[in-house]
């Protein structure tokens, strides 16, 4: 009998988590450390476009995906070209998120596609009347949906 009970309580400590408080009668478990996924961004150079027919194709108003941009304040639709090679991983619709771009951090949507001349680069649609940007090492992280 006495062997019996030892082979249990032998069992019972080697199964007993080697983390666990006793609090008030009850097992509290401690977090484990999970392995984080670490996101790493696009390293871009943002430019700034406008509806000007100078800076688009013959059709300012409608983009490569078909949408259709109001003209009163194209800025507040927060719409966001990318070079051909960008355009393998961020897909039209796709929403991207931007870093490191000042006034223009922020979350965007991919709604059109730039000359095939460019790499590694983004342009922000803003306001006709608004100054023309360039920034180098601008972050670009992919917003899961």
């Amino acid at each position: 009998m006495k062997r019996i009970l030892h082979i249990c309580s032998f069992l019972i400590i080697l199964f007993i988590p080697q983390r666990c408080n006793l609090v008030r009668g009850r097992d509290i478990v401690l977090p484990v450390k999970v392995k984080e996924e670490v996101i790493v961004p696009d390293i871009v150079t943002l430019t700034t476009y406008s509806i000007e027919v100078s800076e688009t194709d013959s059709t300012p108003l409608i983009t490569a995906s078909g949408y259709k941009i109001k003209p009163n304040n194209p800025k507040k639709q927060r719409i966001i070209a990318v070079s051909r090679d960008l355009k393998r991983k961020y897909k039209f619709g796709q929403k991207v998120r931007i870093r490191n771009a000042g006034k223009y951090n922020g979350v965007y949507t991919v709604r059109d596609v730039m000359h095939h001349r460019w790499k590694n680069k983004i342009d922000i649609l803003i306001n006709p009347n608004d100054k023309d940007t360039k920034l180098k090492k601008v972050k670009m992280y992919m917003v899961k949906n």
